[in-house]
């Protein structure tokens, strides 16, 4: 008889402390969302093990979280980079094309990342660039804000810019037509370091923004989604003057592979338009060193900036007591060419297109972490949603990597994929990356092979080696399957 009670009094204080322990975790407050975007930002930063990067915001936030040394992103430009990312799904060859795409009109009535959010009552804020598209996502947000300009586009604040892109964009007032290819501005100078403050560029701006919000987030207590989308180091390099006195002209070297890679077929090689739009660059031709040092000077400048605007939002969430319960995760939409393989900007199918600096920081996880998992733009979806406890809609493609923010050494995937306007399709592992070059008919032109282990920095094409035929046949195994399932999506 008391055997039965003790049983009975262990069966009910089980069923009662399963109920508390249920109880509790309603009562748990969910997880807040700072998602700081940052335009054109390489993995070339101090915590990257590159400390000629006066990067210290970002750096501290790495110790405290957890950086990713392989993370990659699924297209190397603004707008298709950012539709994956906020859609979830993979770019293919009919959706997410261009700098300008448009996630509602390649996947119209698509559940957004924010719009999930949202959905499952977080308030969600956009600030300055977070699509590309500023009239994408309808419905993802219950607040947008972009900063006004103050004095030209492409935010010059010189007198010289000012002037020069005056110059150039005299009917500019009149024009009222939609933004794409053929109706931007003009472009002034590639740079400019003018002695201001800060808040004078829009970067400076969005973070005072950001401060402000999360000071509202604070008084109210509601849970958010707040996406923070700087602009730099994207072109034109402007920056205040100070970050400029950061670093030595001097002492700037430029790459050692400022040449093609050996055997690089011709598609895989571009003449870095974007940047020759810019009033004080050559329209043709190979750079001078002095212009190369000056436009790597820029970069670094702008990334210093930018590098001082998230330090503002990250010591206000701190100073707010925010930080106890918010995830934060800093994302660049892409790499940069800084003349590697004699290119610049981005676009490119070799790693300093793709290759991205990832950090996550979340509450209660071990930090100071440097994770090696292969990690791909479009599983940030997923991962996210399962930090917050909410489902993942059907629809996402990617796969989450929470596992491993508990596990350093947990598998992570065996492959991931990019592709570019190039007409570019990449499939990498950890030991190589593949790729193959199609023309607009989908017939194959090209292809190229890296080893990652002996080649990191990809400087000889090794595709036509005898000894390389089985690692091609597998990664042509890999890109073509990915490349028929990516067109599957499931919506609800």
């Amino acid at each position: 008889m008391m055997k039965r009670n003790i049983i009975l009094i262990l069966i009910i204080g089980g069923i009662y402390l399963k109920a508390q322990g249920q109880s509790a975790n309603k009562s748990l407050k969910p997880p807040n969302i700072l998602f700081i975007m940052v335009d054109d930002l390489r993995p070339e930063l101090g915590c990257y093990d590159q400390p000629h990067i006066k990067s210290p915001n970002i750096d501290r936030l790495a110790r405290m979280g957890q950086l990713f040394t392989q993370a990659y992103v699924n297209y190397p430009v603004c707008g298709p980079s950012r539709a994956i990312l906020l859609s979830g799904l993979y770019g293919s060859t009919n959706r997410f094309n261009g700098w300008n795409c448009s996630q509602d009109k390649d996947v119209p009535g698509l559940v957004s990342l924010p719009m999930h959010f949202k959905n499952n009552n977080y308030s969600t804020v956009s600030l300055g660039k977070v699509y590309n598209n500023f009239e994408d996502g309808k419905g993802s947000w219950d607040d947008i804000w972009r900063p006004a300009l103050t004095t030209t586009a492409w935010d010059y604040q010189s007198e010289e810019g000012i002037s020069i892109f005056k110059s150039l964009n005299e009917d500019r007032q009149y024009n009222t037509k939609p933004r794409n290819n053929q109706n931007l501005p003009n472009r002034g100078p590639a740079f400019e370091n003018p002695e201001i403050e800060d808040v004078a560029y829009e970067d400076g701006r969005i973070a005072t923004k950001a401060m402000e919000k999360l000071q509202k987030f604070k008084s109210t207590g509601e849970a958010f989604f707040m996406a923070v989308g700087f602009k730099k180091p994207h072109l034109p390099f402007n920056a205040p003057k100070r970050y400029w006195d950061l670093y030595d002209r001097e002492a700037i070297e430029l790459p050692a592979n400022f040449y093609p890679p050996k055997n690089a077929p011709k598609e895989s090689l571009h003449n870095y338009s974007e940047l020759r739009a810019y009033s004080n660059i050559p329209n043709e031709g190979p750079f001078s060193e002095e212009l190369s040092k000056a436009l790597i000077h820029g970069y670094y400048a702008s990334v210093s900036y930018v590098d001082s605007q998230v330090g503002r939002v990250l010591d206000e969430l701190e100073n707010l007591g925010l930080d106890e319960n918010t995830i934060v995760v800093l994302w660049g939409d892409h790499g940069w060419q800084l003349g590697e393989h004699e290119l610049w900007c981005k676009h490119s199918n070799f790693n300093t297109s793709t290759r991205i600096p990832l950090i996550f920081k979340i509450p209660g996880k071990i930090s100071d972490v440097k994770q090696q998992s292969l990690v791909e733009t479009v599983d940030i979806y997923p991962t996210l949603c399962e930090l917050a406890g909410i489902n993942t809609p059907i629809h996402a493609q990617g796969k989450s990597f929470a596992a491993i923010l508990d596990d350093p050494m947990a598998e992570g995937k065996k492959a991931i994929f990019s592709r570019s306007n190039l007409g570019g399709e990449t499939v990498i592992t950890k030991t190589h990356a593949y790729t193959e070059f199609y023309d607009k008919d989908g017939q194959l032109k090209s292809n190229m092979l890296f080893d990652l282990v002996n080649d990191p920095d990809e400087n000889e094409n090794t595709v036509d080696k005898p000894k390389n035929k089985a690692v091609v046949a597998e990664m042509t195994e890999l890109l073509r399957n990915h490349m028929v399932n990516r067109n599957s999506i499931s919506l609800p």
